[in-house]
């Protein structure tokens, strides 16, 4: 297990300079030997405001010992009091997530000492930024879904795994689907592609919406967090001069047996099994059709493993080519999720419409439903991206930056702790990954570890202990109908254990690897 430097140390490989300002995102997206960006890009953050709240080292001189002041612990008692006050105001007083989320953000970024003046301009960049990755995913995906439902498709789909693996291994037809799918796929899109036929698998056997929808999420959360080409895998192997390839060889030797486990061990936990949520309105079809009225399982199975070729083949081409052409820009084009999503709807459109002598107007009464299905959602993951974003605005990953400078323990750990209080703190996988990267970059060569596990630590990090900051929580408790306290319950649990369970597998593969001398 890797603890530090050995003796005689092996050979670290060259590792790049570090970046001037780990903590920014551009110089991890760059992309390794001039490569173009990845498709899957992240987009660079505004540096955080800290005028009004000077950093935590400023208070002392070079040569004074590392103690804690009076205050120095202020930006994470903050963190602790506003998700409090959430809590409360969500659960005792039944305020709307929205309205909640957005007081609390005002709230902290009061506290937090940033102008009165840039706190609508924070809220609207926060919502914006986050309705802007997410809207046209979601929007689109929910009109699939609904389209694709009230043809009987996904019932189609949904009789299909359940004749192949029957009803007592519908997990396991769950967890498959969403690894095969999740590989190359953001989290939420992914999730919003499959979850109407977990919806219909749900009404077929009437079996508990958790029992089948919560291996789905989990498997999705496990492919999202450990592996390239997601973006913070990615955009993390570039900062350590990681190999993608093994790193996503390694990753899946890791991120598929604990995923697996996790995903079938936890809807049989007693907590999980006690909640008994009813499917969300509006976002599932419940007619049930005979034989004759549903689609054949070609066109089904085509509509919805469409946009699954073209967001994959543009990963794939993306990490098998460089340089730049007309058609590299076409396959980008047509990988970017809005557009997969765009162009599967159109599909979908004709393939459930007019082709099978549905009208245009029964269709699209099909998209204005789950439109309206998802106002409030994306309402709610909107008031969470701006929640997020005070926070950063706020100074609080510099304050743990700083804190964490001095630390002395191994590398492989250090990194994954980083990652897991910056993503406690800020609700942000995207900051804690290139913050926790850039903090332990210099450590790297003296210590010893292989970059490629570098990355899987800090990306095991990132997707611990989801709550109430993080859009993503948000969707999970609105399309699993769970209020707050069961969300965190659920997801906060799930994705806590993913992460240590995935730190264990990082320096149990490190100290493989150093017997077989790789």
């Amino acid at each position: 297990m890797t603890t530090g430097a050995r003796s005689p140390p092996r050979p670290a490989r060259r590792l790049p300079e570090a970046p001037p300002h780990p903590a920014g995102l551009p110089g991890a997206l760059a992309g390794r030997h001039g490569s173009k960006p990845s498709p899957h890009r992240l987009r660079p953050h505004r540096q955080p405001r800290t005028e009004s709240v000077p950093p935590p080292h400023a208070a002392r001189g070079p040569a004074a010992p590392p103690t804690v002041q009076r205050g120095t612990d202020m930006p994470l008692v903050v963190v602790g009091i506003s998700v409090l006050v959430l809590l409360l105001l969500m659960t005792r007083l039944k305020l709307n997530g929205f309205a909640a989320l957005l007081l609390v953000a005002v709230g902290v970024a009061v506290v937090q000492g940033i102008p009165v003046k840039d706190i609508p301009d924070i809220l609207s960049e926060g919502i914006g930024g986050q309705i802007g990755d997410t809207m046209l995913t979601i929007g689109l995906g929910a009109m699939v879904g609904r389209v694709m439902g009230d043809s009987g498709a996904a019932q189609r789909i949904a009789g299909t795994l359940l004749d192949a693996f029957g009803p007592r291994w519908v997990q396991v037809a769950m967890v498959v689907t969403s690894m095969l799918i999740g590989v190359t796929m953001f989290y939420e899109v992914a999730f919003i592609i499959i979850v109407p036929i977990a919806f219909t698998l749900v009404r077929v056997t009437g079996a508990n919406l958790l029992w089948v929808g919560l291996p789905m999420s989990i498997a999705l959360s496990t492919m999202h967090s450990f592996l390239p080409p997601h973006p913070g895998p990615t955009a993390v192997a570039a900062t350590f001069d990681a190999s993608v390839g093994l790193t996503l060889f390694y990753g899946l030797f890791l991120a598929v047996p604990v995923g697996a486990l996790i995903a079938l061990l936890w809807p049989r936990l007693p907590f999980i099994k006690a909640m008994n949520p009813a499917m969300p309105q509006g976002l599932v079809s419940e007619r049930v059709f005979t034989e004759e009225e549903m689609p054949g399982l070609g066109w089904s199975l085509l509509v919805a493993l469409f946009p699954v070729a073209l967001i994959a083949g543009a990963a794939v081409t993306d990490m098998a080519t460089s340089g730049e052409s007309r058609f590299l820009h076409s396959v980008a084009f047509l990988g970017s999720a809005p557009i997969a999503l765009l162009l599967t709807l159109l599909l979908a459109i004709w393939a459930f419409g007019p082709r099978i002598g549905r009208s245009l107007s029964e269709v699209s009464a099909s998209c204005s439903s789950a439109v309206k299905a998802m106002a409030m959602i994306l309402l709610v993951i909107g008031a969470g991206g701006a929640f997020k974003n005070v926070l950063v605005e706020g100074g609080i990953s510099d304050y743990i930056k700083d804190v964490t400078d001095s630390w002395s323990i191994s590398a492989i750990v250090l990194a994954w702790l980083i990652a897991a209080i910056l993503r406690v703190a800020l609700g942000s996988a995207t900051v804690a990954v290139v913050t926790s990267s850039g903090v332990v970059l210099p450590l790297l060569a003296g210590s010893g570890a292989h970059a490629e596990m570098m990355v899987l630590a800090v990306s095991c990090g990132s997707v611990a202990f989801s709550h109430v900051n993080d859009p993503g929580f948000w969707l999970f408790k609105e399309y699993f109908n769970l209020s707050v306290i069961q969300a965190i319950k659920v997801r906060t649990t799930y994705t806590t254990v993913l992460s240590v369970l995935g730190l264990g597998g990082v320096l149990a593969a490190e100290w493989a690897l150093d017997l077989m001398s790789l």
